[in-house]
């Protein structure tokens, strides 16, 4: 017969080993969950922090605008001096500048993108004739550079890039902003072209007798106001657009002349002349003094 004190120990030490391995498995269980609670939070962090990086990639930077361009354009008077505003905060809608209330200088507001063909046919055939009627006051002209061809520079974003470019001379020496606009198109890259890099677009700054150069320099390197020029660009696309009967640009340029849209020859300074002419002497007539009726008897 067994022993009843040995077969009491035997069922003790089977007791033990039970609850050791009952203990052992409890801390397993513990560890697992700990570790599958950590892997889930990881991962939950993980997917928010790649989800942060996709809004704030999305969301444009807001920065201000350029100083002088509150209307999205620059405007040119007597003497080529440029009228002065200050830079818009960012998301700021802009504010249209007024035409000559008395009809004395023709409004001009020229759209143009800087890889565009015909922008550039249409400002080298004219701006040589439009530069003495600017300086005597004849005419006022408001340049938009806006960037609608970025895709069309073989990868470099060129209209972006000059358009960025022509903001940051604005902004800093906008005494030299009718010389270094005229600049790029007398020597326009064509289309399809990496057009000029951002050296030669400083160079091109230079040329125009730029003052601040290093500021300027700063600002095409680091694209200051590539933002400002997307949003600009977007507005002169959806429209309205001020002082004018046009509801939007629908190509790559758009002039208008007291607010009349210009669709005469591009390569005719001729043309163009007769334009404004005609212009002028619609805004003479319609704010022309009336002459008085005789009273009657």
């Amino acid at each position: 017969m067994t022993d009843p004190d040995e077969s009491g120990d035997v069922r003790a030490a089977a007791r033990e080993k039970a609850r050791q391995l009952r203990t052992s498995q409890q801390r397993k269980d513990r560890r697992n969950r700990t570790l599958i609670g950590g892997g889930i939070a990881v991962g939950v962090l993980a997917v928010i922090a790649i989800v942060a990086v996709v809004i704030v990639g999305a969301i444009r930077p807001t920065v201000p605008g350029p100083k002088n361009m509150a209307s999205d354009g620059v405007v040119v008077g007597a003497g080529l001096k440029v009228a002065t505003t200050p830079a818009l905060a960012a998301d700021s809608k802009p504010v249209a500048s007024t035409p000559d209330p008395n009809g004395a200088a023709v409004d001009i507001r020229i759209y143009a993108d800087y890889l565009c063909d015909l922008c550039g046919d249409f400002q080298r055939t004219n701006l040589s004739q439009l530069e003495p009627l600017v300086k005597d006051g004849a005419v006022t002209v408001e340049m938009h550079p806006v960037a609608i061809y970025t895709s069309h520079s073989a990868g470099t974003k060129y209209s972006l890039r000059a358009a960025n470019a022509a903001a940051c001379v604005a902004n800093y020496s906008p005494a030299a902003f009718w010389a270094f606009n005229a600049s790029l198109f007398e020597k326009q890259p064509k289309e399809g072209s990496p057009g000029l890099s951002d050296q030669q677009l400083k160079a091109r700054v230079a040329d125009a007798k730029a003052s601040s150069a290093s500021s300027i320099d700063s600002c095409i390197d680091d694209g200051r106001f590539k933002t400002w020029v997307t949003t600009a660009s977007d507005r002169a696309l959806s429209g309205p657009l001020p002082n004018s009967d046009v509801k939007k640009m629908t190509n790559a340029l758009l002039v208008l002349v007291n607010g009349k849209p210009y669709t005469g020859s591009l390569t005719s300074a001729d043309d163009f002349k007769a334009f404004i002419l005609q212009a002028q002497g619609d805004e003479y007539s319609s704010t022309a003094t009336p002459t008085p009726t005789p009273s009657a008897g």
